[in-house]
């Protein structure tokens, strides 16, 4: 009976022990959890569609003005720097930089879904950009660039994803919402926007794109959030 009792024990200690690690917040991949979200990652992965698309919703589900929430770290809503231009790069055959016009120059793609955030809220809203898909073709990216990564001029905020997620077909760079060009209050001058995730994984405020054969994290990915986190 003793040894059982131990042997009880080890397990609990054991337990405690990944329990702990798992919340170090110098180590959130680290422990059970960071091995809980390798596994979730596989798992969806391998659960995940190129083809599934997300639902369009009717347009008497839109959210009305004003209610869909803003989201951004600064202490005031970002503003574009003067001169912005979206940086492409990485595994691409033609690195360059875009201006807001050039982006709209490639074929636009219109869709209206629900949005879902982690803390549990949904909203919908229609949107209107250029395919991250169609960007990777007119930057020649490299099939070998399993990772695409999104950076902004909001603090640095960032996220990376798996390809095949950035690359489907309701993944876009918006630059227009509900038929408006896109105000600062949602991201403007570009934003991620996406059927396929969760809304931490949508950037705003972009800078940068860049195609990947890592994973790079992300600012709250970084801090134990999950990483594939798609809806």
């Amino acid at each position: 009976m003793s040894e059982r009792v131990l042997t009880r024990r080890r397990v609990l200690l054991g337990a405690a022990a990944l329990a702990t690690s798992a919340c170090d917040s110098q180590r959130p991949r680290a422990g059970f959890l960071g091995a809980m979200d390798r596994f979730n990652q596989r798992a969806q992965s391998a659960l995940f569609s190129p083809t599934r698309l997300a639902p369009e919703e009717p347009v008497d589900q839109l959210t009305p003005p004003g209610d869909f929430p803003h989201y951004f770290l600064s202490d005031t809503v970002p503003l574009a720097p003067a001169g912005w231009r979206l940086e492409v790069g990485g595994l691409v055959a033609r690195p360059r930089s875009f201006s807001l016009e050039e982006l709209r120059q490639l074929p636009r793609t219109d869709y209206r879904i629900r949005h879902h955030c982690v803390e549990g809220w949904s909203a919908v809203a229609s949107w209107h950009g250029v395919r991250v898909s169609d960007l990777a073709r007119a930057v020649g990216a490299d099939p070998r660039a399993g990772f695409v990564e999104f950076r902004s001029f909001d603090q640095d905020y960032h996220s990376s994803w798996d390809a095949p997620s950035a690359l489907h077909p309701q993944t876009v760079l918006a630059y227009g919402m509900n038929g408006a060009p896109l105000i600062p209050g949602h991201g403007a001058p570009l934003r991620l926007y996406s059927g396929v995730k969760l809304g931490y994984k949508m950037v705003k405020y972009l800078t940068t794109v860049r195609f990947l054969p890592e994973a790079t994290g992300g600012t709250w990915e970084d801090r134990g959030y999950e990483w594939f986190a798609g809806v």
